[in-house]
């Protein structure tokens, strides 16, 4: 089943199609839905999804012209119920900028004209969200709030810790170390009508107030392989503004494996350790205390 437009905001392009996935999706009313953007993520996606899965009731993707059968995966997943195939991948700068927000819009708007629920789960392949996102929605700490920002840290590979991740391998906890740069994300919002992406290289939607930052994440945007290292550095220094990727990825590249972070900083394996150790990059929500285990260790 192929739709060919709606809504008033966000349009289809002609290299945009719409394909159902799991029908039973559309139908009766959701507590949590997920949407996501991806392109050749061929190698961490079914992980991905099984794991976003046991969250939500329904994902609806973004597949930005991959050309490694991320779409077959997305398609044939249970959890899956529409996804937005893009045949044709844009390189210019300005364009990946405003991609970053426009497919978010799509998404967001795809969500609620065809599925009915309470909340939205904003993700990305490569991260981990530890915590129970169903429970927290479901409680009355949540009635309070309408959006949860995630601490966000990112995996590194290290001398002893490098070997490529594979199929068939669970992402999370799969590195050992991560810097203590905490970035809070707002991933998780109730489905309000405010709530709209705009502007360039929007990861989180506005119109959202009455935030709290609760739950971790781990990022693996940094520690997948040495080679998607490479290829992440490039991604970012050909497309991507110098001033604010090009300059910064160029200096990384040909440095995968890591002593300390990106800023510099000691490595700390997951738990209270990494989190005690923190440095926010944005702290803009009041946080609620989380449950994580007590044992972890600096580098």
């Amino acid at each position: 089943m192929r739709i060919l437009g709606f809504g008033k905001k966000w349009h289809l392009r002609k290299t945009e199609t719409i394909t159902v996935g799991n029908k039973a999706l559309l139908k009766g009313t959701h507590r949590l839905v997920g949407i996501t953007r991806v392109r050749n993520e061929s190698l961490v996606l079914g992980d991905t999804l099984d794991y976003v899965g046991e969250q939500v009731d329904a994902i609806v993707a973004y597949d930005d012209a991959s050309t490694d059968g991320t779409l077959d995966i997305l398609l044939n997943h249970p959890k899956v119920a529409m996804v937005i195939g893009n045949a044709l991948w844009e390189r210019d700068t300005i364009a990946r900028l405003s991609a970053e927000t426009r497919h978010r819009g799509l998404l967001l708007q795809l969500a609620r004209s065809k599925l009915n629920f309470d909340w939205a789960l904003c993700f990305d392949a490569d991260e981990r969200i530890t915590g129970n996102l169903r429970e927290f929605i479901g409680s009355e700490s949540a009635a309070r709030y309408n959006g949860v920002r995630v601490r966000l840290f990112d995996a590194y590979m290290t001398a002893e810790d490098h070997t490529p991740f594979v199929h068939g391998q669970r992402l999370l906890d799969f590195r050992r170390f991560f810097g203590p740069e905490q970035r809070d994300i707002l991933m998780l919002w109730r489905n309000l009508p405010a709530v709209q992406y705009s502007g360039l290289d929007s990861r989180e939607p506005t119109g959202v107030d009455h935030v709290i930052t609760n739950f971790y994440c781990q990022h693996y945007g940094k520690a997948i392989s040495v080679d998607q290292w490479e290829e992440t550095c490039d991604y970012y220094i050909k497309h991507f503004p110098p001033e604010t990727y090009g300059q910064k990825w160029l200096a990384r590249k040909g440095h995968a494996v890591h002593t300390h972070s990106d800023f510099s900083r000691p490595l700390f394996e997951w738990g209270a350790h990494l989190f005690n150790n923190a440095v926010p990059l944005d702290q803009t929500a009041p946080t609620l205390p989380a449950k994580r285990k007590t044992s972890a260790f600096s580098n």
